[in-house]
């Protein structure tokens, strides 16, 4: 019945979870979910992967290759001078990190390919940094979560601890019920936020990113604060989580944010991004990347530097998306529990009353042939017991506005 939770199997844990292939990974879930089952109606259209289709800028590929001679040569882990230092300059200008407030290149930055690689490899350290010190140390996040916090989890033999995001917590993680946890938070060896939320688009408020960052540093773990989505907004410019720290005594302690130019320059295949925050955190994570992680080649940090220092490209993707809301907001106003997201490019529409999200996402694939993927498949049963994604379905903004149309047309004419 619809509000109820689904029956899974029992939740993997650890390395052996990773050796089995048993990594919930959503996409193949849906796959298994749909095969044998042909799509109700042609063209099939597929809003299941967040993959930007909006034009990238038209100068990457004459960067690339204008220094092709340099993928001849070993990149250095920290990436070049000229790329830290745009990435510093960026952030001034998008977060008025300026003048003392700028941060760091030479010891608040680290250049990463793209910002999955970072938010895995950096949990590397903070489960490392507790280790010696709790029996086992916990990671937490926010539930749905992306893929990379619980491959993190995984692969650390750290505890996944699913926070969820309901109507209720305003879709971010309730806090207030994490403090009345000091037990938890004394072994959490990171907590992960993601603002704008993905799925749910909610944008977390300057106070509550202060009160994630009191936390963090009352019990001493790492906040990394994924900001991946962070240029993709409808009014209000998403809060950074530095230019909260900033304004602390302690700067960016027990902090770390996420960003890439995946979304916000529509690159995803560049895999590029970068972390910033701590220094004497970076500085360790700098270690285990040179040890075992790969560099950013040369050629795609020079890129980087033109992609980051442009604007006017972002403002047009932006202008192009909300476009695409404007459609959401006349076919689907009034259903599905829709509000317009605040950020980023996703629906999660609650399903509830047309059996939950599985079932939902079987009904529009053999009605309407409308392929999205169940909220189920994106969380965690969290710790009160309940999958906060069961009821819901996600359906990514991406393609053209002409097909998203005919998609929500399609789905309002079955449910």
């Amino acid at each position: 019945m619809a509000g109820q939770a689904i029956e899974t199997e029992p939740q993997p844990h650890g390395l052996e979870a990773l050796y089995e292939g048993k990594m919930p990974y959503p996409f193949q879930r849906v796959r298994d979910l749909l095969e044998g089952t042909p799509p109700g109606i042609e063209p099939e259209i597929n809003l299941t992967l967040g993959e930007p289709r909006e034009p990238m800028p038209d100068f990457v590929v004459e960067k690339l290759a204008e220094t092709q001679a340099l993928y001849a040569k070993y990149p250095p882990i920290r990436g070049t001078d000229e790329l830290r230092n745009t990435i510093s300059d960026w952030l001034g200008r998008r977060y008025g990190l300026t003048g003392p407030k700028r941060v760091d290149p030479e010891t608040e930055i680290l250049p990463t390919n793209g910002s999955r690689e970072a938010l895995f490899f950096a949990s590397l350290p903070a489960v490392g940094r507790k280790a010696g010190r709790v029996a086992r140390p916990a990671v937490l996040m926010a539930n749905p979560y992306y893929a990379a916090y619980i491959g993190s989890a995984f692969a650390t033999n750290a505890e996944p601890v699913y926070l969820n995001g309901t109507p209720d917590t305003s879709f971010l993680p309730d806090l207030d019920e994490l403090a009345a946890q000091p037990e938890l938070l004394d072994r959490a060896a990171l907590l992960y936020i993601c603002s704008p939320a993905n799925p749910q688009g909610v944008l977390a408020t300057p106070a509550y990113t202060r009160r994630a960052l009191d936390l963090a540093r009352k019990h001493d773990f790492m906040l990394f604060f994924d900001e991946c989505y962070s240029e993709i907004y409808d009014q209000d410019k998403p809060v950074g989580g530095l230019e909260v720290a900033v304004e602390t005594p302690e700067r960016f302690k027990n902090l770390l944010v996420f960003n890439s130019l995946s979304k916000r320059s529509n690159l995803p295949g560049l895999r590029s991004g970068f972390c910033a925050g701590d220094p004497d955190f970076l500085n360790a994570l700098a270690g285990v990347r040179n040890l075992i992680g790969p560099q950013v080649p040369l050629p795609t940090q020079a890129a980087s530097v033109a992609i980051w220092s442009d604007e006017a490209h972002v403002e047009v993707t932006r202008a192009a998306y909300r476009k695409k809301f404007d459609i959401c907001d006349a076919v689907l106003q009034g259903r599905y529990g829709y509000q317009r997201p605040a950020g980023g490019f996703f629906l999660w529409l609650n399903m509830a009353h047309f059996g939950g999200g599985i079932d939902a996402t079987v009904t529009l694939w053999k009605r309407c042939g409308v392929r999205v993927l169940p909220g189920a498949f994106l969380s965690m049963t969290g710790t009160n017991g309940v999958n906060p994604g069961d009821d819901y379905i996600r359906m990514a903004l991406v393609d053209t506005p002409e097909v998203i149309e005919t998609a929500l047309k399609r789905m309002v004419e079955v449910f």
